[in-house]
């Protein structure tokens, strides 16, 4: 089966566990040891590009993910936050948020490319439950899970 013709998974499934969503968008993370607090945006409706939404939509999504970004940096002190959009794989709008260490699995390159250190420093984890409110506090509409 071509990916043309594929079932689009952020269709079909959430795409990691839920921490927050509206009618427009949800926020999950991504089970990643390497990279506690990574998480994604993800638009609701099937949309390939940003230039797809609106204005005000855009606006919005991109709020989103400048709450995300700024809990993760906060919960989990990262380096550096890398902003992704890229729907190669996945044709569905969505952002990732990674945190990122000098000292990480991939570092200089992104998260998708060679590895560099076969042995990455495991950092703390931050729970579900505390992403979950922190995320409450930071995005004033929609519901939270947990």
């Amino acid at each position: 089966m071509s990916n043309a013709n594929k079932p689009c998974e952020l269709c079909q499934s959430p795409g990691g566990i839920v921490l927050w969503n509206s009618s427009q968008c949800r926020v999950v993370r991504v089970a990643d040891p390497d990279y506690p607090g990574f998480c994604r945006v993800i638009w609701t409706a099937h949309l390939r590009e940003m230039t797809d939404l609106d204005s005000a939509q855009r606006h919005y999504l991109m709020d989103v993910v400048f709450a995300v970004e700024s809990v993760v940096r906060s919960l989990f002190s990262p380096h550096k936050i890398n902003l992704a959009s890229f729907g190669n794989m996945t044709p569905h709008l969505h952002w990732h948020v990674i945190p990122r260490w000098q000292d990480d699995r991939h570092f200089p390159e992104p998260i998708w490319g060679a590895a560099h250190n076969a042995f990455p420093v495991r950092r703390s984890d931050v729970s579900d439950e505390a992403l979950i409110e922190a995320l409450r506090i930071n995005l004033p509409s929609g519901n939270n899970h947990g």
